[in-house]
């Protein structure tokens, strides 16, 4: 058996966090052979719920669960850290516009990235959950000063699951059988899931379905299936939200076979603006991701990518006192 390792869950007794505990505590994130301490960080007002969430994991009794650390203190929460998913963050409320939403998460994600650089592993990898997840990575990763920026990544996996979905529904086909989609840019209402590199049962994606459809249906539909969800169900997602990260934090440690997609710090590629937290199709092998440099984006792609480029910059222009 392994060395325990030390995961830093927050917002752990909201519903994502709920969602994703009792999952990795079984193995489902880093193996079935890797012990693990859950250090779990939420505000004052929800200790309550978070003793409540440690006593069913207790009652549990996962094997591989080698202490558990309910509190409220970052830095208690971020001490030793290998793994850390940041998961709370302040909701959207009645009349809030983006930027009301990005100066309050701003605070929480500012103090967050200097307990993770004072107190976690040196090693850590940061996944950032909470929305909006792009810029608040940058705003986390820019305040942990002693650490890397490709420590530091957001979640679109779930948008890259949801495509795929589509896709294999529209096609008659399995969801295994998708491959090479890729979701680019920021995680909102302009991300841009891109078909042209994709294959469905080895045959290009845009030969099997209208380009009408993927243009019309497909794309605002990736882009909306949040707020859909919202709609039916009063709250946002938290299974498929969790399941996404456990799945990112699995990929970017065990290694993947295949393309997916993260938020993680652009370098120029694609012509995008460095340093902004930005989805591109990536493969990850030793705990490294490596972007997919092989694509040959169209016009039509192109502009998409621009689209959202330019949101992140309109985001990281608003927060730019916190950087």
């Amino acid at each position: 058996m392994k060395e325990p390792v030390r995961i830093t869950v927050t917002g752990a007794a909201g519903q994502i966090g709920y969602a994703m505990l009792f999952r990795i505590a079984s193995g489902e994130m880093l193996g079935i052979d890797q012990p693990v301490v859950l250090q779990l960080l939420e505000i004052p007002p929800a200790m309550d719920a978070l003793r409540g969430v440690v006593m069913e994991l207790q009652d549990c009794a996962f094997p591989l669960v080698r202490g558990v650390v309910p509190t409220s203190k970052p830095e208690e929460a971020f001490e030793g850290a290998d793994f850390v998913l940041l998961v709370g963050a302040r909701p959207r409320g009645p009349g809030m516009e983006r930027k009301d939403l990005l100066e309050a998460n701003g605070a929480i994600f500012t103090g967050q990235g200097k307990a993770i650089n004072d107190y976690a592993s040196r090693s850590v990898k940061v996944l950032v959950v909470g929305n909006p997840a792009n810029t608040n990575c940058l705003i986390a990763l820019q305040n942990a000063k002693d650490l890397q920026p490709d420590q530091f990544t957001s979640m679109t996996i779930l948008d890259h699951n949801r495509a795929i979905a589509l896709l294999a529904e529209q096609t008659g086909m399995h969801v295994a059988k998708v491959r090479n989609l890729a979701v680019w840019g920021n995680h909102s209402a302009t991300m841009f899931p891109e078909l042209l590199s994709a294959t469905v049962g080895g045959k290009p994606a845009l030969e099997l379905i209208e380009f009408d459809w993927y243009r019309d249906k497909f794309i605002p539909s990736i882009q909306q299936r949040g707020a859909e969800i919202i709609r039916a169900r009063g709250s946002s997602s938290a299974a498929s939200a969790a399941n996404a990260a456990i799945e990112h934090m699995r990929l970017w440690s065990l290694g993947s076979d295949s393309v997916t997609s993260m938020g993680i710090v652009s370098r120029g590629d694609y012509d995008i603006t460095e340093g902004i937290v930005y989805s591109f199709p990536v493969s990850c092998e030793a705990g490294k991701i490596e972007i997919d440099r092989s694509r040959s984006l169209d016009d039509f792609c192109v502009e998409r990518l621009q689209v959202t480029e330019r949101e992140l910059l309109e985001e990281r222009d608003a927060i730019k006192h916190l950087l």
